[in-house]
């Protein structure tokens, strides 16, 4: 696993792409507690592109903060691609960000099941050209799947950030 300074890297090459575009980011947390902000935010000058972000890690909090339906979350799950489409959507919207991601997840070490094992953790990111969620599964303990899934969080935002034209309404 790559230290920290590879995580700092992707977010300079992030910061980079979204300043060039005159866009900026936010983004909606459960499983990784806010652990993309703390990245972002360790760059100084983060505030020129980053609008911020949001933890929701409780079921309630996704409903109440970020709009989830509570019969979306009762149906699929908060670890499910519904979910973090919602989350990444309503992130970038009540933030008025270009660009969003989000992250729901099982870091374990307990929680999982046969249909969603302890490493499964989903992503969406969210722009004006639609969204994308894909889902991966990470081996490891807690804090390796919890840090895995920020370092694939930032690799999406930068796949997107390179895709976006540069607008000044983004």
């Amino acid at each position: 696993m790559q230290t920290t300074s590879g995580m700092a890297d992707q977010v300079a090459a992030l910061a980079t792409l979204l300043q060039a575009r005159r866009a900026t980011l936010a983004t909606a947390e459960s499983c990784t507690g806010g652990w993309v902000a703390k990245a972002l935010t360790d760059r100084a000058g983060s505030s020129a592109w980053f609008m911020g972000g949001i933890v929701c890690y409780s079921n309630q909090a996704k409903q109440d903060v970020l709009g989830v339906p509570e019969a979306m979350l009762a149906e699929h799950g908060a670890v499910s691609e519904p979910v973090v489409r919602v989350l990444a959507a309503e992130a970038r919207r009540r933030l008025g960000a270009s660009l969003a991601v989000s992250i729901s997840g099982i870091a374990g070490p307990g929680g999982g099941s046969p249909d969603k094992p302890v490493g499964l953790v989903w992503f969406a990111w969210d722009d004006m050209s639609g969204s994308r969620a894909e889902s991966r599964v990470f081996e490891g303990g807690r804090e390796a799947v919890r840090e895995q899934s920020v370092r694939h969080a930032l690799a999406g935002c930068i796949a997107r950030a390179e895709s976006m034209a540069q607008c000044a309404d983004y």
